[in-house]
């Protein structure tokens, strides 16, 4: 989420919540991946992203969330479609997030989770979807890139890549565990891998972050708490917490 021109009120802390990753599914015991938590400045929430889908007797769909997870696939299935969660896409401008990627003709490889900019890759004819891209953004001074999805998880061929901006790669068959998400820029975990049991746990979702900036002309806060790193560069103070915490001006 992004915004600007934010009013505040001078004595009135401001609250700030750094949302944490979701944790991954596991193959094994048919869990699906868990949403990931909002983050939220003042009155301005950023929504967890959705929970990828799994396998169990037939594929289970992704969750929606502020971008969808990605759809799940049966490695020994026959027909094996299922889709990935909705984003955020038509509630918010600029849109939070897309949906994750849809299983389709019988694939095996999972679907790829949607990022802040484009959808999570589609599966087909034993293809893995990708991750979908983040958003990229210099508000902390420096260009960054956010919340891109994470890979689907690969059988029998590698898994899907991470979205730019922090996205996991899903696993693979011989190397079953998708990769954590990175921590504080919303990037999905990807996909555990198939193959012979114990199959692989999907990769947990990188906790959020909350940064806010003003023109330096302004005076500095009278308190924060939750240690965010203060920045006086290019015109602005930049404020930038990977813990809640809170602001006053």
């Amino acid at each position: 989420r992004t915004a600007s021109a934010f009013a505040v009120a001078s004595g009135v802390p401001l609250t700030v919540t750094v949302g944490a990753g979701g944790a991954g599914g596991v193959y094994v015991a048919n869990n699906q991946g868990v949403n990931g938590s909002n983050s939220v400045f003042s009155s301005i929430t950023s929504s967890g992203g959705g929970g990828g889908g799994y396998a169990s007797g037939s594929p289970v769909s992704g969750t929606a969330g502020g971008s969808g997870g990605g759809a799940g696939s049966l490695i020994d299935s026959s027909s094996n479609d299922s889709t990935g969660g909705a984003g955020n896409s038509g509630s918010y401008t600029p849109v939070e997030g897309y949906r994750g990627g849809n299983v389709t003709n019988s694939a095996k490889g999972a679907g790829g989770g949607g990022g802040s900019s484009a959808a999570g890759g589609d599966t087909g004819s034993d293809t893995t979807g990708n991750g979908g891209a983040g958003t990229t953004t210099s508000i902390s001074g420096t260009s960054t890139s956010y919340a891109g999805g994470g890979g689907g998880g690969g059988f029998p061929n590698a898994g899907g890549t991470g979205g730019l901006g922090g996205g996991g790669a899903g696993g693979n068959p011989t190397s079953n565990p998708g990769n954590a998400g990175t921590v504080n820029t919303g990037g999905g975990g990807g996909g555990g891998g198939g193959g012979a049991a114990p199959a692989g746990t999907g990769g947990a979702g990188g906790s959020g972050i909350v940064i806010i900036r003003y023109p330096d002309t302004f005076i500095a806060p009278i308190a924060t708490t939750g240690s965010p790193t203060v920045t006086v560069a290019g015109g602005y103070r930049v404020y930038k917490w990977t813990s809640s915490g809170s602001i006053t001006f």
